[in-house]
């Protein structure tokens, strides 16, 4: 069968919670087919992880210092080690393995303390470039 993942949901905002990202950079989104100028890519890592995953037994799981790009449709400038939520977020799954995570977002929005968990923030705006 083709096109199953035009199906797959993903709840990025259950995926989000107890997470905290860092933003390591930022560069230009170009399209992949006409290398058009599409906006910006804000790399993170995840600097917190107190999401509780399904694990099977004996196993310890965390996504703890993985990487993520948001990719964002509009030029942004995004100051680097400081943590950030992506705002409208969407994510599809893809890869081999179906482990990668292709995130697009309207925007990123700038947490002031780099310690709170993203549900207990106070935010603030992204500087336009």
């Amino acid at each position: 069968m083709r096109y199953l993942n035009q199906f797959n949901l993903f709840d990025m905002n259950s995926f989000m919670e107890g997470k905290v990202f860092m933003c390591t950079a930022c560069r230009e989104w170009k399209d992949f087919e006409t290398n058009l100028h599409r906006g910006t890519v804000v790399d993170v890592v995840i600097t917190q992880d107190n999401t509780v995953y399904k694990q099977k037994n004996g196993e310890t799981v965390t996504n703890l210092y993985e990487k993520l790009s948001f990719k964002v449709a509009k030029d942004i400038a995004v100051p680097v080690k400081t943590n950030i939520m992506p705002v409208n977020s969407t994510a599809t799954i893809f890869g081999q393995y179906r482990n990668q995570l292709s995130i697009k977002c309207d925007d990123i929005k700038v947490i002031s303390n780099s310690d709170t968990p993203r549900n207990q923030v106070e935010e603030k705006s992204t500087l336009q470039k």
